[in-house]
């Protein structure tokens, strides 16, 4: 089923392929103004179906997914999971492959004008906190983008089975066993196993 969502997604992606990242990025933003002005605990869900660049290659990685603001007493709480992926090299064999990512995004976003007055407000103590911009605009490329980043495995396989790369000459043992003479166990192996070590 995630197959599928990031199927769309990458279908998204190519649909909008032609509109610069910048213009891509529009569909991660959303004018939170109705919703500063409602009460506490107010709730809003949006779906989420947009670009983004995650590794700062200028290539865009599709994210879908559905957020759910909530107002708080100081901030908005935005929440939810989000669907991406990113093309990466295995670790192993060294093939570019698509790596899914399902992102879980909990962030605060405080307001940086009052919806009332106009008037600037103080920022946040929160450390890295994310803000809303003075059009009342909550921006969530940045807190997707992040959390992308910590998704990516720190060694990334292209299946759970890749047999990787020949050390002797170099060949993708996934596309089948190379002409090199099979490998005898080092010297020292074959002492510890004589010993029963």
């Amino acid at each position: 089923m995630k197959l599928a969502k990031l199927d769309s997604a990458y279908e998204a992606y190519l649909i909008i392929g032609d509109l610069s990242l910048e213009r891509r990025r529009e569909v991660m933003q959303v004018n939170v103004a109705q919703l500063l002005k409602g009460d506490i605990g107010s709730v809003r869900d949006y779906e989420v179906d947009g670009v983004i660049d995650v590794t700062g290659d200028g290539k865009g990685s599709p994210v879908r997914g559905e957020v759910s603001l909530t107002r708080t007493d100081r901030s908005i709480l935005a929440k939810g999971v989000v669907d991406s992926g990113v093309e990466l090299t295995c670790s192993r064999c060294l093939n570019q492959f698509n790596c899914p990512l399902t992102l879980n995004i909990e962030e605060e976003y405080f307001p940086t004008t009052d919806i009332v007055s106009g008037a600037s407000l103080p920022l946040s103590d929160e450390p890295d906190h994310f803000t809303i911009d003075e059009h009342h605009v909550l921006d969530l490329t940045e807190a997707l983008r992040q959390r992308a980043l910590l998704a990516i495995p720190m060694k990334p396989l292209c299946r759970e089975d890749c047999a990787g790369l020949c050390p002797d000459c170099g060949h993708n043992l996934n596309l089948g066993p190379c002409n090199c003479p099979p490998q005898k166990a080092d010297s020292a192996d074959m002492n510890d196993k004589e010993k029963g070590k």
